[in-house]
């Protein structure tokens, strides 16, 4: 046994041991750029633009923008195109038929109508009846002889400025109240929660209605009308961020800070819900139009003789039997707005939510 340790430790120290010397090579920064496969493009674009080409990835968004485009350019412009005024009245042109230069040629929208009579169908022509060879309505007159095509385009102009104005001062105001109900919480919360209850479970028809009893009809009153009544479903999204985002550590960070409760509010938490701020804007559009567009058709809405998408759906109605031509461009604009503006939302919910992002 001692001979054996004897002899390991006679060969350990008969042994050479190698020793590693650092050379400079060895503290050269390795490139591995290529080995990590980082998509460079990809990671330098910014939130908007990510958003932007999610969103014109989505083909039924896109189109519903260009819809929207196409018809608020039409509302601007239209009024000015065939040369009639929307509010004069030809007693002489009443009740005539769409008709277009050139495509009358065709057989179609050339003035003609069919009529129903006692013993039967029958074709009939006014602009021919009334020897108006050179006069031409692209959308017909109505029964006091307006321009039904000059008329459209001015009531879409009326809806979609009474839509946006009400969207824009319900997303203030609901904005606003969500957040500071769910920001500060507490008994805050609860009065503000029972108040938002009381409003939300009177029917906001009747709340419309009653106000425009009491108050002038006219565009600034549906506008108001719209304010109190649209701004509680605004409210819920922001209180319900505000819920989710306001324990989080840049909150905290900035409380810690000395940040006041308003400057976390409306500086930090609030460009963190945009996304579904702006998503519930959109959805709201369309809302407003309907909203408006039944209150004039019950004759509630614009006074005239301006009009307005409900307005005008209303004068068709009572000639449908009839000339059913009255009420059919009121009814395509408004619900291709209608379609159009879900499609946008519908888009733009994707494009801002980052859990749907594509890596």
């Amino acid at each position: 046994m001692f001979g054996k340790k004897k002899q390991l430790m006679t060969a350990q120290t008969a042994g050479t041991v190698n020793v590693y010397v650092p050379v400079d090579s060895d503290f050269v920064r390795k490139d591995n750029a290529g080995e990590i496969a980082i998509d460079s493009n990809f990671s330098s674009q910014s939130f908007w633009k990510d958003v932007t080409t999610r969103f014109i990835h989505k083909k039924s968004a896109v189109i519903g923008l260009v819809f929207v485009i196409l018809i608020t350019l039409m509302a601007i412009i239209g009024p000015k195109i065939s040369g009639y005024s929307f509010s004069a009245q030809n007693l002489q042109m009443k009740n005539l038929a769409p008709r277009m230069q050139v495509i009358e040629n065709l057989g179609i929208l050339d003035g003609s109508e069919k009529m129903k009579t006692t013993t039967g169908t029958k074709l009939v022509n006014e602009y021919a009846a009334k020897k108006l060879y050179d006069t031409f309505y692209w959308f017909g007159t109505d029964r006091y002889g307006r321009d039904i095509f000059t008329r459209t385009w001015s009531g879409t102009r009326v809806s979609l400025i009474i839509a946006f104005a009400a969207t824009i001062i319900d997303m203030v105001i609901g904005m606003s109240y969500g957040l500071i109900s769910g920001y500060f919480g507490g008994k805050t919360d609860i009065i503000m929660q029972r108040i938002l209850e009381i409003m939300n479970g009177i029917p906001r028809l009747v709340i419309v209605t009653l106000l425009l009893l009491v108050l002038k009809p006219g565009m600034v009153t549906i506008i108001f009308a719209l304010m109190l009544t649209e701004w509680v479903g605004m409210s819920r999204i922001a209180r319900a961020e505000m819920l989710k985002l306001k324990e989080q550590e840049f909150v905290l960070a900035s409380r810690t800070l000395g940040a006041g409760a308003f400057h976390i509010i409306f500086k930090e938490i609030l460009p963190n819900i945009i996304g579904p701020i702006i998503t519930q804007v959109m959805f709201s559009i369309p809302t407003a139009i309907f909203t408006e567009a039944f209150l004039s058709f019950v004759g509630l809405g614009i006074p005239v003789p301006q009009c307005s998408l409900g307005s005008l759906i209303s004068d068709g109605y009572n000639s449908f039997t009839t000339h059913p031509y009255q009420i059919i461009p009121p009814i395509i604009v408004m619900a291709l707005l209608m379609l159009s503006f879900n499609l946008i939302a519908d888009g733009l919910r994707e494009a801002l939510d980052p859990k749907m992002k594509e890596m």
